[in-house]
């Protein structure tokens, strides 16, 4: 058993040794070819997709014109080809390439999904760390690309696509998915589409929004929540002592009529709890929170990897 946590913090540890290397089967790749592919991307995402160099990854979200993810990706250029690969949760990867191939109109772009051509891996720990990428860089690792992600509670994780995995130590799920959660860069799942602004799952402190590129749908709703002060809801780090799951709603002692928040990701945790990324009215933070109905598992908010802001 790992001794991985998150220090400081009264949290469910890691349920299995946070190293080795994992087959991701709920990610999926879309593949964007042809020499308008930057610029449609640019127009359709939170995110400079135009102004992407070689050998740097980005987060970015795909919304709708209400300014709802209905998505979110890791984006890289395949430093073979030059398209642009867009690395999404499996289970939204169809609806999101026929919504976005139905706005592909005239541009000379040409979408399609990569996930069994460029299989995605998870590493974790050393197999991460051997090739020397800082966080949000790439660079040819295992025949394949390598994606360094942000450090979950100092563990090291990265994606690989294509290429053959690294052989040896196998990488629990369970730990993966804790990782994932522990990193604090949300994901959107199937169950957690149309349900947030990028602000509400702190897409903006990790890098997924950029405030200073052109329009995409949903701008203006981003736009209007940053600078005018009308956000009033977070994501925040939660334990729990029972399983959490995607989608769940969240309730606040004091207003146990109408939810407070929702789970945006969960992943088990020794002992049979669970760790997750909880979206919360901000005004609700100092309440005892539960999830899935009022009076269910009480969920203990914790520190972030990265910091707050009290403006909101």
């Amino acid at each position: 058993m790992s001794t991985a946590t998150l220090p400081g913090l009264d949290l469910p540890a890691v349920p299995a040794d946070p190293a080795g290397v994992l087959p991701l089967e709920d990610w999926g790749l879309i593949r964007a070819r042809g020499d308008d592919a930057r610029r449609f991307l640019h127009a359709q995402l939170t995110q400079d997709v135009e102004g992407l160099p070689p050998g740097q990854a980005r987060l970015a979200g795909y919304c709708s014109a209400k300014g709802r993810l209905l998505a979110s990706f890791v984006v890289w250029a395949d430093p073979a080809s030059g398209d642009i690969l867009l690395a999404c949760s499996a289970d939204l990867l169809a609806a999101t390439l026929k919504r976005l191939s139905m706005f592909v109109l005239r541009a000379k772009c040409k979408l399609g999904d990569a996930s069994a051509e460029l299989p995605l891996a998870g590493l974790a720990g050393p197999a991460a760390a051997a090739a020397g990428i800082a966080p949000w860089g790439t660079g040819a690792a295992h025949g394949g690309t390598l994606i360094r992600l942000p450090d979950a509670a100092g563990v090291p994780r990265a994606l690989l696509a294509g290429g053959t995995p690294p052989t040896g130590l196998a990488l629990a799920p369970q730990a993966w998915a804790w990782l994932e959660v522990a990193s604090g860069v949300p994901r959107i799942v199937a169950a957690t589409a149309e349900q947030f602004v990028p602000q509400m799952v702190n897409l903006d402190l990790v890098g997924g929004v950029n405030f200073h590129k052109g329009c995409y749908p949903g701008q203006e709703v981003v736009a209007r929540s940053q600078y005018r002060g009308t956000l009033k809801r977070r994501m925040l780090l939660a334990g729990a002592d029972a399983q959490l799951q995607p989608g769940q709603e969240v309730f606040a002692a004091e207003d146990p009529g109408q939810p407070a928040g929702m789970i945006v990701n969960a992943a088990p945790a020794a002992g049979g709890g669970a760790i997750a990324l909880v979206e919360v009215k901000l005004a609700a933070r100092a309440q005892a929170l539960s999830a899935g109905a009022p009076g269910g598992p009480a969920l203990r908010l914790a520190a972030l990897p990265y910091a707050i802001p009290e403006t909101d």
